[in-house]
């Protein structure tokens, strides 16, 4: 069982995980000099392995019924990331960069998710 310090940190480093890969994705779709665009894979992303850690199997929270959604919504965006990073590939920049506010509220609903699941835990 963690301490409430120990999952508040946790949880923040998911948080930030998170915030890094929207980020990068920015940095991909409005910067002509940035060819890195964050990992397509979901998996090798660093909140895919802190999911895969934490959310999967016998992960410390993988007993949470928000841990399976957590984990489809993260999937999810990277689906819609993908095909954003495609979009801008091709040159229709401007699709690409309209479909940032659907992959937002993907995002909006991993945070909550997320908070949600520390909250049962601090209880």
């Amino acid at each position: 069982m963690r301490t409430d310090e120990e999952l508040k940190r946790d949880f923040a480093s998911a948080h930030i995980k998170h915030v890094h890969f929207k980020s990068k994705l920015r940095s991909y779709l409005f910067s002509s000099g940035v060819t890195e665009g964050p990992p397509r894979d979901p998996e090798q992303c660093s909140l895919g392995i802190w999911i895969t850690d934490r959310l999967r199997g016998s992960g410390d929270y993988a007993h949470l019924p928000e841990a399976r959604q957590f984990d489809r919504q993260h999937q999810l965006i990277h689906q819609e990331a993908n095909r954003l990073m495609d979009l801008h590939a091709v040159g229709q920049k401007d699709a690409a960069s309209a479909g940032l506010l659907p992959l937002q509220a993907i995002g909006d609903e991993l945070m909550v998710l997320l908070q949600t699941m520390e909250a049962k835990l601090r209880r």
